[in-house]
């Protein structure tokens, strides 16, 4: 009885792991889709206005799920919804890939 759940829980996690690993996201691939990014994003992810989210650093899971949702619609931004429109999840995946292996910016030095 014991080695059959133990047998259960080994073949779970191999489950799970392999899920996870067909799921990742690829950075090269990443940084070849985010010319479109770019022109609100900055190019290396870090846009030079405020009103646009910088992306680079951000955790990947955060951006493969924005992007989710915007492309689902319940997350509402008339930009954003026609970007994410195009994307495949494999797309959303590499980009989320790409901007979290970029260095984030942890201060801002804005004038006072």
């Amino acid at each position: 009885m014991k080695l059959s759940k133990i047998m259960l829980l080994a073949v779970a996690l191999m489950v799970l792991i392999s899920a996870q690993a067909t799921a990742a996201g690829d950075a090269a691939a990443g940084e070849a889709k985010s010319q479109a990014c770019a022109g609100c994003h900055g190019a290396a992810g870090v846009s030079a206005m405020t009103s646009f989210p910088i992306l680079a650093g951000q955790f990947e899971d955060y951006l493969f799920n924005a992007l989710s949702q915007y492309k689902s619609g319940e997350r509402k931004n008339a930009i954003m919804t026609g970007i994410a429109s195009g994307l495949s999840k494999q797309d959303m995946r590499d980009l989320a890939a790409y901007y979290t292996a970029l260095e984030g910016v942890y201060s801002l030095n804005l004038p006072e």
